[in-house]
């Protein structure tokens, strides 16, 4: 296995590692977890381990599709591979961080569902042979859903001084454009959807 897929399968088994560590019974093992508070803003040490995990499973995701191009190292393994990682890793802490009231449930529905509904494209295209590419708003959504969320994480910090919710507000930017994303790719290849009807 090369480089490149072994840096995709990494992100893909940290995603049970986040949930354990996330939603483990601390109290209920007596295990007292420290808080630290920091610039207005009050963080537990699971989110903060939380956070260094999610920002380097992040960072393997830049990582391995440059390696990937750079030293042609492309495999039909990361081609199915790599988007699938991604999206486990970051609808994974969406539904963590609803799953304890700090964002709205709604966010991660729709984020789910758009992955759905692309990815519902993708197969049609794919069994007609045609490749539907990733677009720019789709990476930019990406990209705003994994800075927003390490803000969440560490409850804003540090624009927590300034009382600025910056981690909310992008994590509702990224879910606009994922809506708007979705619309697009839906848009895009709509006469392939519906040549048969």
């Amino acid at each position: 296995m090369n480089l490149p897929n072994k840096l995709t399968l990494t992100r893909i088994l940290c995603v049970p590692i986040l949930i354990i560590i996330y939603m483990f019974p601390y109290e209920m093992f007596s295990i007292n977890v420290p808080v630290y508070h920091i610039f207005n803003a009050d963080i537990s040490l699971v989110n903060i381990v939380i956070f260094v995990i999610f920002s380097v499973a992040s960072m393997t995701d830049l990582l391995d599709g440059q390696i990937a191009r750079r030293k042609k190292l492309v495999t039909t393994f990361g081609k199915f591979a790599d988007p699938i990682a991604d999206k486990l890793l970051v609808n994974t802490i969406l539904l963590l961080l609803a799953s304890d009231g700090t964002i709205s449930i709604i966010i991660p529905i729709i984020m789910v569902a758009r992955d759905i509904i692309v990815d519902a494209i993708r197969l049609v295209a794919a069994n007609r042979q045609i490749v539907v590419a990733a677009k720019p708003l789709g990476k930019l959504k990406t990209l705003t859903q994994m800075i927003g969320l390490c803000f969440m994480l560490l409850s804003d910090f540090p624009l927590s001084f300034f009382h600025f919710p910056i981690g909310s507000i992008l994590i509702w930017i990224a879910c606009v454009i994922s809506v708007i994303s979705g619309i697009d790719y839906f848009i895009s290849n709509k006469d392939l959807l519906t040549e048969s009807i």
